[in-house]
């Protein structure tokens, strides 16, 4: 899936106001599910890229409907690029939609083609009619053979090919509703036990390992245009001893990227997690962003993260040619991705 980014595209983006451009990188949540000032705050001082809506944000149809479009508007009225509105809809265990939304019941009943296809086209044509554009989802990592998995309950069956094929038409139907797909967690958390929303997990597989498994579905997701990959917050220490996946140039840069040859949008999951909170410092997170070739910080939870994440992004950027022009990129492939799914 690598498409060279058009010329005019890479222009636009290096023409946005500083500000602009480092808010382009980061994905924000907040508290609440109405527009409070601190979210109209965040908007007018960081012009965020995307924002992250949980169940404490969501409480019924019409509820949703005037939150997504309020926000949109914010977005038009201080001259911004329409938000990438994100969502984990996996069903299951992970539905941040609550009834009367439809409730499905995640990947492990997904078991054929035909239910994958049902589930993307269900939801995406329901995420799209409450507002949003950008769907975390499919899980498209694999379980191991044997032994637990932290994955087991939000995991499809089967081998590696078998969740490939499940995940890439998941991809196809959401995208096919204007829903855009991203496919978690890369390279693959299927064999890990402990949780990283609160530890650092380590995986011992080396690249072979991953090449034969854990990376298949990845293929898959990116055969079938997926729009996004969200990174884990996993270490593996055979390809990278020092950086988890999220912050890591091997793993990003050069096995997604470079082997793998992606030029979707690729995501970090939510730095607020335990695998990196407390361990890794914002600024520190954004200077790998911005090295390793990933797009977007999610920062999920209100908070004076979000502003130090803006502060040292404009400040990296300002400082250094070389990683402007990573965020350059960066707000390039995100701006192609909106004019996908968002209209630009």
């Amino acid at each position: 899936m690598k498409n060279a980014l058009p010329r005019a595209l890479l222009e636009r983006a290096s023409g946005l106001p500083l500000p602009q451009l480092a808010g382009q990188m980061l994905g924000i949540g907040f508290d609440g599910p109405e527009i409070s000032p601190v979210i109209r705050g965040y908007i007018k001082e960081f012009a965020p890229g995307g924002i992250v809506l949980f169940a404490q944000n969501l409480k019924k149809p019409d509820q949703v409907r005037s939150l997504t479009g309020g926000l949109q508007k914010l977005a038009r009225e201080q001259g911004l690029l329409p938000f990438a509105l994100c969502v984990d809809q996996e069903g299951g265990v992970v539905a941040r939609l609550k009834p009367p939304f439809i409730q499905f019941e995640g990947n492990p009943a997904i078991t054929d083609e035909n239910l994958a296809v049902e589930f993307g086209h269900t939801c995406g044509r329901e995420l799209k009619e409450a507002g949003f554009n950008v769907n975390f989802a499919p899980v498209v990592d694999v379980l191991p053979p044997e032994g637990e998995s932290i994955m087991k309950s939000r995991a499809f069956p089967g081998p590696p090919q078998a969740v490939s094929k499940l995940g890439a038409a998941v991809v196809r139907s959401l995208q096919e509703t204007g829903i855009m797909a991203v496919a978690k967690h890369f390279p693959g958390i299927g064999s890990t036990v402990l949780d990283s929303h609160k530890e650092l997990p380590v995986c011992p597989a080396g690249l072979e390992q991953l090449k034969s498994w854990d990376l298949v579905p990845f293929y898959g997701a990116m055969s079938a245009d997926a729009g996004g990959v969200m990174l884990s917050h996993i270490l593996y220490p055979a390809i990278d001893p020092v950086w988890p996946a999220s912050l890591s140039v091997a793993i990003v840069k050069d096995l997604l990227r470079g082997d793998m040859g992606y030029d979707g949008v690729v995501f970090t999951d939510d730095l607020d997690m335990g695998a990196i909170e407390g361990r890794i410092s914002i600024e520190t997170c954004m200077e790998r962003l911005l090295e390793a070739d990933a797009d977007m910080a999610l920062i999920c939870h209100q908070g004076p993260d979000i502003a130090l994440a803006h502060h040292t992004l404009v400040k990296l950027v300002e400082k250094s040619p070389t990683l402007r022009q990573s965020a350059v990129i960066s707000a390039a492939r995100i701006m192609a991705a909106k004019s996908r799914f968002c209209s630009i």
